[in-house]
């Protein structure tokens, strides 16, 4: 049984706590209990807030007794006496015999998180109500404005609800960001060592980079038919079929092994895209799909593979010439309706500006879709792998290994960029020098040509976290698929 809440001397104060979705009653009860039983901060403290509470009072003692927890110290009504006792919010309230009052109308185990869930969803409806109102004045007022731009910014607002109850993170302390750092390596411990990121799926790779990390942009740059969309399906694919993960106490979903994926497919379709993916899975070439030519035992497989894979978290959005500020809603709905762990844009310099520019370079819009992947990165806590191109002067040199100074617009990318990846293949460049079959140079070139042909490099040209350096892997052009040189692909259907 609560005690009510004696009501405030001021009338203004009071009409406002009775115009929004609050429950004092609730707050009261919680309160109680976490007075009583510390322990219960325990089962809150990922989601509940002293911002959530309605009361401001009642926002600054949960706030107290949890920083007092927090440093492993006892939080009752006589402790808290100590730090209350000049507030004049809790003195027109009762003074200190309110903390008493609360303990004694404690709500007892899992009732009083029950109450804790009260609260936090009384809060979100408030800040819906505060976003509603706030897109009526807009939409109003502000005619210059377009409606689309209007639902962009109020669709990130309610992402940013759905996520963390306000609109904003705001200041983290250096406690918080501290606990963030212990659980990144903690999740590399429990690998033996090994990945504080999302597996690429290839184990060289991996080694160099630790794994793809929550919010670092990583550009995959390379000239045309090195395979840079190949290798960004490979690994959209792998961390799609491992993806697994555990119920949270507040219900939500924690990923725990691979993810989901959004791939933004811009130059290539979403049948094209699949029809490469089955070539992945079941190692039947690509283009023996594409023109019909598989036998009755391989459509089985195909058929078999489809019915397999049909459920993977991987969503595809093929739609040409995608503003990046529509590319930034799409990916908030889509962790908000099914999660996000990766997100991959094939590619960069098909991503358009957000703003009409008249007159603007072409360097100037890379610019602005290159710093608002990198901040959708940070916003939703997941790695961006973006595919770019990269200018022709690579073939105007003898040594055609990229650097970074070739990648177009090159200084807004290298800048924004927390991991820069380029593909090469020698055999390409081999295959074109290829001398006619009956001079005393082809058996040479063929040799060589042999020793090289399956096999790539992935260069990492820049990492904020690591070296830089060369992952070695193979390379089946057929299956458009990049392995491991160790785990190698055979050639029996080459």
């Amino acid at each position: 049984m609560t005690t009510a809440l004696m009501p405030y001397d001021d009338d203004t104060q009071t009409e406002t706590l009775d115009s929004a979705p609050h429950n004092l009653d609730a707050e009261q009860a919680f309160l109680g209990a976490l007075l009583y039983d510390n322990e219960m901060f325990h089962r809150v403290a990922d989601w509940l807030k002293a911002e959530h509470f309605y009361d401001p009072v009642h926002g600054r003692i949960f706030e107290t007794a949890t920083d007092l927890i927090g440093r492993g110290s006892l939080a009752d009504a006589v402790v808290l006496k100590t730090q209350f006792d000049r507030d004049d919010g809790l003195r027109d309230i009762g003074g200190t015999t309110y903390l008493a009052v609360l303990m004694e109308g404690a709500a007892t185990g899992n009732a009083a998180v029950e109450y804790a869930r009260i609260i936090y969803e009384l809060a979100l409806r408030r800040e819906l109500i505060r976003i509603g109102n706030d897109l009526a004045n807009a939409a109003s007022a502000d005619v210059e404005v377009q409606a689309r731009e209007l639902i962009q910014e109020i669709e990130q607002q309610l992402y940013n609800l759905a996520e963390e109850g306000s609109a904003s993170r705001g200041f983290v302390s250096f406690k918080q960001a501290l606990a963030e750092s212990v659980e990144t390596a903690a999740a590399a411990y429990e690998r033996d060592g090994g990945l504080s990121g999302i597996s690429s799926g290839l184990k060289s790779l991996d080694e160099k980079l630790g794994g793809m990390h929550p919010s670092d942009l990583i550009i995959l740059a390379g000239r045309p038919s090195m395979g840079k969309t190949a290798l960004a399906t490979n690994i959209a694919f792998d961390v799609a079929r491992n993806y697994q993960f555990e119920i949270q106490p507040d219900g939500t979903k924690k990923t725990t092994n691979g993810g989901v994926v959004g791939f933004y497919s811009l130059e290539m379709s979403a049948e094209q895209l699949a029809t490469r993916l089955i070539a992945d899975y079941t190692g039947i070439p690509g283009y023996m799909i594409r023109q019909g030519t598989i036998d009755a035992t391989q459509y089985e497989e195909i058929r078999d593979a489809c019915l397999e894979i049909q459920g993977l978290p991987l969503y595809i959005d093929d739609t040409g010439g995608l503003p990046i500020s529509a590319l930034a809603a799409r990916a908030r709905r889509l962790k908000r309706t099914h999660g996000l762990d990766l997100i991959v844009v094939d590619y960069l310099q098909l991503v358009t500006s957000s703003k009409n520019r008249s007159g603007g370079s072409r360097v100037e819009e890379v610019s602005e879709v290159t710093q608002n992947l990198k901040a959708l990165a940070k916003e939703l806590s997941v790695p961006v792998i973006a595919l770019s191109q990269l200018s022709r002067q690579v073939e105007n040199r003898e040594d055609k290994k990229p650097q970074l100074s070739d990648l177009r617009e090159s200084g807004s990318i290298e800048q924004d960029a927390d991991v820069v990846l380029f593909v090469y293949r020698e055999a390409y460049y081999k295959e074109r020098e290829k001398p006619r079959e009956d001079t005393p140079e082809y058996l040479a070139w063929e040799e060589e040509f042999r020793r090289i042909e399956k096999l790539a490099e992935v260069i990492i040209g820049k990492q904020r976290h690591g070296a830089i350096g060369t992952a070695k892997m193979a390379f089946d052009g057929a299956r458009t698929k990049f392995t491991d040189l160790e785990t190698r692909f055979d050639d029996t259907s080459s």
